[in-house]
């Protein structure tokens, strides 16, 4: 080995004795006769100290040193001189006395700082030179945190009885709700699998072959647009157990959340234990959502019944139509503001809403003192017994500012799923530190697909609906529950599964519903339909988003920042270049011929 100590671990105990450390140049002092170099490793940085009297060649090559060189230091440690303790750094209270440097390796001057904390650097920049970017502080820690995310899941499974176990890669098709990104076979001309979406089928046959506790931590593919919590590449937890209703499940998991933030990140509060279940229809009637962010309220209160006796005649006549009329509460937004700032704070939320479809967005603001005025262009449509039964349903108080929602119910789920992290965040109540951990369950098995005229299964097809719903499938198939159960937190799904379909004659059923023929769906599934006829036993599962686990973890706002090698917004590796052009012969030989859109200015020269 080429160091004997880490830079991080050297401590007063450490006094005395001959160290060998080797790391990065993370800062650089020349004193003159002294020069000071804070030496960077994976485990820390230590100060390292080269005096020209008593090293004079580590003092030459110390000169030599610039930020991001590789450097290998022996010397002794010694305590610091009073007054020049670190308290920001472990090793703080020590540093190494150099008698031999060597410059293991120069550095080029980097594109940016890794010594400083730089939340302005270019994105592109860091992903471009991705492998400097993850040198920097900030991302080591999230990097670390991710593997010791994964290791505390493993041990955790292992004691509880799973085991780990690999699915292919290569695989058919995936019913997920996204697009596939397919791999030509060479072997099978004109043949292609397709990366897998999720394990979905694949665990179940596992369930199948009675392994009953199954885990992996699984690489998942999706052909769709990105965005901050999505990649194209993914990291799931992929858990399927047999024998278990939908409690249990849940309750595995939930423990096993717990126990990893309390483990991993102790500095992260859960907000409620055990998590809140939500019933899915109360999620979207109270937070516009299915993933609500339970951190703060600035819930949307349905005041049909009041507002539909009230004068205005959009609250009346919608009403009429069973549109619905709800209230978000905003505490305290209307106490300090004059009127001018009032007209423009609420012009800047109504933009917002008329963005998700809304055609208005009306106010009332209540007086901070009780001898005021309710301001408000609605404020006169209501008598002042209206008024009174509307601020107690809503427990209005003095200053608070009362937004109205009154739409298509689909226009007020987005309103409120828009507003309610807008105010949050102008009110400062979302703080990173708080985990609002919460279940919603009960979700309906199908939504109906207008343009295709057919039911889209709100999960995925092998989802069991509730045994109560199981009727409702030859009847009613819209008002069928699914036994499915999503765990959220701060506004994120971050794991999802449900109990699944066993029986082969259950299963057949959902096929015609979807809009898939039996042709077809024997053609697709016949693997797990003629599985389900082998003693198949009643079984569930989940997926946790691991990226996501861990961004909310770290406090990062997009998983980007806690994966190694992410891909841009357009789904592209800046650093490698890909997607890449093929190489000559390669489409060849896959019997594959290229028909590319037309480039707009070539088109236009046609």
């Amino acid at each position: 080995m080429l160091k004997t100590y880490t830079c991080g671990e050297l401590r007063a105990e450490h006094a005395g004795q001959h160290v060998t450390l080797a790391g990065w140049v993370h800062r650089r002092r020349d004193q003159g006769g002294l020069i000071f170099i804070d030496l960077r490793d994976r485990w820390g940085i230590v100060q390292v100290v080269v005096d020209q009297e008593s090293g004079p060649d580590a003092h030459n090559n110390a000169s030599n040193a610039r930020n991001e060189y590789v450097l290998q230091v022996s010397g002794k440690v010694r305590i610091r001189p009073e007054g020049t303790l670190n308290p920001e750094l472990e090793t703080g209270d020590v540093e190494v006395v150099a008698d031999s440097l060597q410059i293991l390796n120069p550095s080029k001057t980097p594109p940016f700082y890794m010594n400083r904390d730089d939340t302005s650097i270019d994105e592109v920049l860091r992903m471009r030179h991705r492998y400097l970017d993850l040198r920097r502080p900030q991302m080591q820690q999230n990097i670390i945190l991710r593997h010791r995310v994964i290791k505390f899941i493993r041990d955790y499974l292992d004691e509880n009885g799973f085991v780990e176990i690999e699915t292919p890669i290569l695989f058919k098709t995936t019913p997920e709700g996204a697009r596939d990104f397919l791999v030509p076979s060479r072997l099978q001309p004109g043949k292609f699998y397709a990366l897998p979406q999720s394990p979905q089928q694949l665990k179940q046959m596992l369930m199948v072959a009675g392994y009953e506790k199954y885990f992996q931590i699984a690489r998942c593919f999706r052909d769709e647009d990105l965005r901050g919590d999505r990649q194209p590449e993914f990291t799931q937890l992929d858990m399927e157990m047999s024998f278990v209703e939908r409690e249990d499940v849940m309750q595995l998991n939930e423990t096993l959340m717990r126990a990893m933030v309390k483990a991993v990140a102790p500095d992260k509060q859960i907000m409620q234990e055990p998590f809140p279940r939500i019933l899915y229809k109360d999620a979207m009637e109270q937070y516009g959502t299915d993933r609500p962010d339970i951190r703060y309220d600035l819930r949307a209160i349905d005041i049909s019944e009041i507002a539909g006796k009230s004068g205005f005649p959009v609250f009346v006549n919608n009403v009429a139509d069973g549109k619905p009329v709800k209230v978000i509460r905003v505490p305290g937004m209307a106490g300090e503001l004059s009127g001018t700032q009032l007209r423009k704070v609420t012009a800047e939320l109504e933009a917002k809403a008329k963005a998700v479809g809304a055609k208005g967005l009306a106010w009332i603001a209540l007086p901070t003192e009780e001898t005021g005025e309710v301001k408000g262009p609605i404020g006169k449509f209501f008598t002042v017994e209206q008024k009174l039964d509307l601020f107690d349903k809503l427990q209005a108080e003095p200053g608070d500012l009362l937004l109205f929602i009154s739409d298509a119910r689909e226009i007020v789920y987005a309103v409120t799923d828009a507003l309610r992290p807008y105010l949050a965040a102008e009110l400062g109540l979302l703080d990173k530190n708080l985990l609002a951990y919460c279940w919603v369950i009960d979700f309906p098995m199908f939504m109906w697909d207008e343009e295709n005229q057919r039911w889209d299964p709100s999960q995925h097809m092998f989802t069991m609906p509730l045994p109560e719903d199981v009727p409702l499938l030859d009847s009613e198939p819209g008002a069928a529950r699914g036994s499915q159960y999503d765990m959220v937190c701060n506004g994120h799904e971050v794991a999802g599964g449900s109990i699944r379909i066993h029986k082969r004659d259950l299963q057949e059923k959902i096929f015609p519903l979807i809009g898939q023929t039996m042709e077809h769906a024997k053609e697709q599934f016949g693997h797990i339909l003629e599985a389900f006829e082998y003693g198949v036993p009643p079984h569930g599962g989940i997926a946790w988003g691991v990226d996501r686990v861990v961004a909310l973890l770290a406090g990062e706002p997009n998983i980007r920042e806690v994966i190694a090698f992410p891909k841009s917004q357009t789904g592209a590796d800046v650093m490698a270049h890909a997607p890449s052009e093929p190489e000559p012969g390669q489409l060849e030989e896959l019997h594959i011929k290229l028909d590319l859109p037309v480039e707009e200015e070539e088109a236009q020269t046609l």
